[in-house]
């Protein structure tokens, strides 16, 4: 795209202290558009949640707490979570109405650093690799169909996925609008799936199909570590929960539309999520859901057959919404970084035909194909949860540090301060109980190791 179709947006904040809220200011060179409505705003949340993750995680929910009670549990645990961390972004998103979701709050808060390592952090790691993960999804269970009996070969998952970024990428390029409808339809299509399943599932446990549920909590593995290992697999599933917050300044009425987008949109996925899980327990004991290679795969062909090719076309539906999503916000905090001066100028352009941040999404696709090369899911999941839960613990305590400092700021929705302090210390308490736990089971198998070798 030349240099005559792009203009760069120059707006500075337009920072009314005298109890008004942030607003990113309306000048009149170009600007991002305000065309996301509230159902376009829950089908972003529901679609960017509901992917890869509740197709993949359940094998290693179950593993690691190795009963279904305590599973279903660690589900409905971490939706709440997931809910409580939506609310203050959403006090955050209607006192600071700017794109770019946890930097703005950041750089209000503490400043530039680390708004800085925030930027630098995501486009590099969180980001990319999500959408990686995503992509690599959507290619396993879009190239099942054609590999009955065996494991698609790698090379077509990568190519497969390689090019669903890059056909995501341009769509999201070309219009705000082909975007945000193109999420409404594969939202559509993946929450026809997840009826299925669900309907399904209840329909079997009308029929007394109860007994995987009797001593659901028998041979339990409740430890610290196992609680934190399953959280770290069932938040992943729930990732996503914030994307709003990267298009603000895109949103009809953000102080309406915002909050409740997320009041119907994250119970509606803790919902579906819990009885997703139900109905995989209706057809698959324990054991079974856990030597399973795809549970929705598997669940299609016991209870679907011989219709059960439906589940992964619209499995594969689920993930690519999902992708979408990703894309669509992400391209929004590039563009909000390089507008700050902390990535490339170019970056900070926005095409004058499309009105669309085309340079960010480029970069930001360009990435996550990089990522594809080398990785796999699992790999790309642990250098994923990792860094990202990091930041959302910082952001929300952001909120807690404004609620003293930023006193003078309008607040649409202020909620009880009770909310940022639990988030901030399960998050707190995650990432160094995971931490701990590999650095000691990494010492235990060294030691076992020098012990043969000592012998």
């Amino acid at each position: 795209m030349g240099e005559e179709n792009l203009r760069k947006r120059k707006g500075k904040d337009n920072r009314e202290e005298d109890g008004q809220s942030i607003q990113s200011e309306k000048p009149q060179t170009m600007n991002l558009q305000k065309e996301v409505g509230l159902i376009s705003g829950i089908c972003m949340i529901v679609g960017t949640i509901i992917g890869s993750g509740i197709f993949i995680s359940p094998k290693s929910v179950l593993a690691n707490v190795g009963a279904v009670g305590p599973c279903l549990t660690i589900w409905a645990a971490c939706g709440v979570l997931a809910t409580l961390g939506a609310l203050c972004f959403a006090e955050l998103g209607t006192m600071i109405t700017k794109s770019g979701g946890e930097y703005p709050y950041l750089m209000e808060a503490f400043g530039p650093i680390p708004a800085y390592l925030f930027s630098w952090t995501s486009l590099l790691v969180a980001k990319p690799s999500s959408f990686a993960i995503i992509c690599l999804s959507f290619a396993e269970y879009a190239s099942a169909p054609f590999y009955p009996g065996c494991d698609p070969p790698q090379v077509v998952i990568k190519c497969l996925a390689a090019a669903a970024i890059v056909v995501i990428a341009i769509v999201n390029a070309l219009s705000v609008k082909l975007g945000s409808y193109l999420q409404n339809i594969l939202t559509a299509a993946k929450m026809i799936i997840v009826t299925i399943i669900i309907v399904a599932g209840i329909v079997l446990l009308a029929q007394g199909k109860t007994e995987n549920f009797k001593d659901s909590f028998k041979d339990s593995k409740i430890s610290l570590s196992s609680i934190s290992l399953a959280f770290y697999n069932g938040l992943w599933a729930y990732d996503g929960w914030n994307q709003l917050n990267y298009i603000t300044e895109e949103l009809k009425n953000p102080y309406r539309n915002l909050p409740l987008s997320i009041i119907i949109g994250i119970p509606l996925v803790t919902v579906c999520y819990v009885l997703i899980n139900v109905s995989y327990f209706t057809v698959m004991t324990s054991t079974e859901l856990l030597q399973s290679q795809a549970v929705a795969v598997t669940f299609g062909d016991r209870v679907l057959y011989p219709a059960s090719w439906i589940v992964p076309l619209f499995v594969a539906f689920s993930t690519i919404g999902s992708a979408n999503g990703n894309c669509f916000t992400a391209g929004r905090l590039v563009y909000v970084a390089g507008r700050e001066g902390h990535m490339l100028k170019v970056l900070s352009y926005i095409s004058v035909k499309r009105l669309t941040p085309a340079p960010a999404i480029i970069f930001y696709a360009a990435i996550a194909i990089i990522y594809i090369i080398p990785g796999d899911i699992d790999t790309l999941i642990n250098y994923f949860s990792f860094a990202v839960w990091i930041f959302y613990g910082l952001t929300v305590l952001a909120l807690i540090v404004m609620r003293f400092t930023r006193r003078e700021l309008r607040r649409p929705i202020r909620i009880p301060i009770v909310i940022p302090i639990i988030v901030t210390l399960v998050s707190i308490l995650l990432n160094p109980s995971l931490c701990t736990f590999r650095c000691f089971w990494k010492l235990f198998q060294q030691r076992k190791l020098l012990n043969k070798i000592f012998d």
